[in-house]
């Protein structure tokens, strides 16, 4: 591509357009009809590793038609033109944020020219304009965006502009985290990896395609983050049809890519993944990034495996409006920059190469710059979220599974001989898989032998606590499969499965290794609804063992931190105390439509006193309904999990000394029974908070805040609560009898709380 000879400037504003015309706000009207692309002579590399491609003279590239080229350009500077559009309306105060996907255009449009909107699935991120414009966002759509507007197909007012979205493209909604969406984006491409081994699941799901592709993008600063690695390993390892594209622009904000990356260079750090076919581009050439995208496209669409894009690019504005790169780059180095910037590049390509001329291109200018006018003006004049929808879309709108529709525990008929929490949640996962084909079960050591060939000749793992025995010797390994040991690629594939139209439950195998998913489950997980005003959901099931009171625990294996969780919006959090109670809300769980934390305490998995015979296979205990476990009129206990037994005991001990205890289950943590809590403390007038996690900043304390600021007139004594010590847990006995509520700390507190 010949380019021009004077060094461009730094931060280029095209010219103003001359009188406005009538115009749609759809880019569409400006595009013509896509004409077939010319076919690549180069093949590309299958069935091996391919070493980085070469970028080649564009003189030697087969060149595609008029009516793509002008297609390439009308987008690329139709990208660019909005980003101007923010900036100055970000000058203006019109908008609060402006991030720009300035110097990417070219590698953008090409690779939204290789793909098909609505049919393959897209994870782009914040610098992916050009692309989302060309698989059909207009520009109306992504100013809506940029003013916050309730119509805003992305976000509907609730994220930044450039938080790309759009259901009906299968653009998935994009967060501000960096990396995140790698691991999703796998999940997707996984969801319909296994449904097409599934039968029933393949007609299940009706806009399966075999041949669809999932895109996901980066920037080079990305690469550093962990999930990256994570989605690349299992991406490989499952030979799924991923399209990775890495926009390379040099820098990460401020830290330039030799810092980021060993050598500098990313390629050549992940060129022996296999299966994985690697390409390099010049991403400021669109007819070299073309070819390229094409390559890639159709190397997965073959189901030969991933496919990686290296795509140098320039980044001519700074990180974002916030962001002052002359702060930290040279002159010179902007220069350089500047001169390769693929709009003007293009520009001049067209006119030497006689595709159109000066006045032909001014022309398509001029209408380009009225349609972002006219759309900016329409933006500005659309209307704002009501304030009352705040909170719309934490939960699912359409499945309440607080309602009387999940409570089939009244007069439930039991049968068969007593089983314990491992017994009943083991058959819940049994009865549900086999009702709903879409629920896939996966995490550490969950399959019973994941080399199938000794599948007959062993006993079976099932879980370190056997919760998952025989699930894949009944549904076999394309529904119940072991993960890599990585909490984060755990979570982040199921989100991608779920928004993929499959019911993923999965097992973290300790609550305290949780920590490497937290990322996925506050930032991914939770908000996918709030955050895409309902247009995309992620109801994802996370088993957790959880708790101490197992010898020898200590604290990487006896944690019980769930007030982190439970001040999480949009995330629904249970913890069961018994057998029949783990079978039916874990049911409800599964049959919901929100996330779910699933909270299993492993002391209680196979004790003698919490069995259960089996309840029917479609027993439901509903979210937000408490129990009363032992009646009282003196004083009231709530407890949940394992300080439920411990409180009964306790109370036992009172109901000696004449004291008649009453205690609450609560059952459910997201969302609790108020209105059992109202009742029990209006009739005892004392309040006992009994729970296992730390005393200071816990769970109990939001329960005493609200009880104490609604509930004050009907209490004769201060609420009091029984916690566990602000400390870890020991490994020695008698510093964990310590460190955790016993019974006798609780019958303390019930003399205290009597005598007051």
């Amino acid at each position: 591509m010949k380019t021009e000879t004077k060094v461009l400037k730094l931060v280029r504003k095209s010219e103003d357009s001359g009188e406005p015309a009538e115009a749609t706000k759809e880019v569409a009207s400006v595009a013509a009809p896509p004409e077939p692309l010319s076919a690549s002579t180069e093949k590309a590399t299958s069935g091996q590793n391919s070493r980085p491609v070469a970028a080649r003279s564009p003189a030697k590239l087969p060149l595609p038609n008029r009516g793509v080229l002008l297609e390439m350009y009308r987008t690329m500077y139709l990208s660019r033109r909005i980003d101007d559009k923010e900036i100055q309306l970000k000058g203006q105060n019109k908008i609060y944020f402006q991030i720009s996907g300035a110097g990417h255009e070219a590698v953008l449009v090409a690779a939204a020219m290789a793909l098909k909107p609505g049919y393959d699935w897209f994870y782009p991120y914040y610098r992916d304009r050009a692309l989302c414009l060309q698989l059909g966002m207009t520009p109306y759509e992504q100013l809506l965006a940029s003013v916050g507007a309730a119509d805003d197909p992305n976000s509907h007012g609730r994220q930044m502009p450039s938080h790309w979205g759009h259901k009906r493209l299968n653009i998935v909604s994009q967060s501000s985290p960096t990396g995140t969406q790698l691991l999703q984006a796998v999940g997707c491409a996984e969801g319909a990896y296994r449904a097409m081994l599934v039968p029933q699941l393949k007609r299940l799901l009706k806009d399966l395609r075999p041949d669809e592709v999932v895109y996901v993008s980066l920037g080079d600063g990305t690469s550093s983050e962990g999930e990256f690695w994570e989605a690349l390993n299992t991406a490989c390892n499952l030979k799924l049809p991923v399209v990775f594209l890495l926009e390379d622009n040099g820098y990460a904000i401020s830290v330039p890519i030799e810092v980021q990356t060993a050598g500098g260079d990313l390629s050549k750090l992940i060129e022996n993944f296999p299966s994985l076919y690697l390409q390099r581009c010049d991403g400021t050439d669109p007819v070299e990034s073309l070819e390229t995208m094409r390559r890639a496209v159709d190397y997965c669409r073959k189901r030969k495996g991933p496919s990686f894009v290296h795509a140098k690019v320039i980044r001519p504005y700074s990180h974002s409006l916030s962001d002052d790169e002359r702060l930290y780059r040279s002159d010179e180095e902007r220069a350089a920059d500047a001169a390769r910037d693929p709009v003007k590049r293009f520009t001049a390509f067209l006119i030497d190469e006689g595709v159109i001329d000066r006045e032909g291109l001014q022309r398509i200018k001029d209408e380009i710059d009225r349609i972002i006018a006219d759309a900016a003006d329409e933006a500005l004049a659309s209307a704002q979220p009501a304030r009352e929808s705040a909170t719309d879309y934490v939960f699912s709108p359409d499945v309440d599974p607080t309602s009387k529709q999940f409570d089939t525990e009244t007069d439930v008929q039991l049968s068969g001989n007593p089983g314990t929490m491992v017994d009943l949640i083991n058959r819940c996962l049994h009865t549900e898989m086999a009702r709903d084909p879409r629920i896939v079960v996966f995490g550490e050591d969950v399959a019973d032998c994941s080399r199938e060939q000794y599948l007959d000749g062993v006993k079976g793992k099932g879980g370190v606590f056997k919760v998952t025995a025989n699930l894949q010797r009944k549904f076999g390994s394309a529904r119940v499969f072991n993960s890599p040991l990585a909490e984060a690629n755990i979570v982040g594939r199921a989100i991608g499965m779920a928004a993929r139209g499959l019911k993923p439950v999965v097992e973290i195998q300790f609550f305290d290794y949780i920590w490497p998913a937290m990322h996925q489950i506050r930032n991914e997980l939770a908000p996918m609804r709030w955050r895409s005003g309902n247009e995309w959901k992620a109801p994802v099931v996370i088993r957790v063992p959880v708790g101490g009171y197992l010898k020898g625990g200590a604290l990487y294996h006896s944690q019980s931190g769930v007030s982190t969780f439970t001040q999480i919006p949009g995330l629904r959090v249970i913890y069961p105390s018994n057998a029949l109670d783990a079978n039916g809300l874990l049911r409800t769980s599964i049959r919901c439509d929100d996330p779910v934390l699933f909270l299993e305490h492993k002391h209680l998995y196979r004790q003698a006193y919490n069995k259960s015979q089996y309840p029917p296979d479609d027993f439901m205990i509903p979210f937000g309904k408490a129990k009363i476990v032992r009646e009282g009129k003196d004083i009231t206990i709530i407890a949940y999990g394992a300080l439920v037994q411990r409180s009964i005991v306790a109370a036992k001990q009172a109901e000696q000394e004449g004291v008649s205890v009453e205690v609450v289950d609560l059952r459910s943590l997201v969302p609790y029974d108020w209105n059992a809590i109202v009742a029990s403390v209006k009739k005892t007038n004392r309040v006992i908070i009994a729970h296992e996690d730390s005393l200071s900043f816990g769970y109990g304390a939001e329960l005493a805040a609200r009880i104490g600021s609604e509930l004050f007139e009907y209490l004769d004594a201060p609420v009091k609560r029984v916690c566990a010590l602000d400390t870890f847990v020991g490994y020695a006995p008698q510093l964990e009898d310590a460190i955790l509520p016993q019974p006798a700390d609780v019958a303390k507190a019930i003399a205290e709380v009597r005598a007051y």
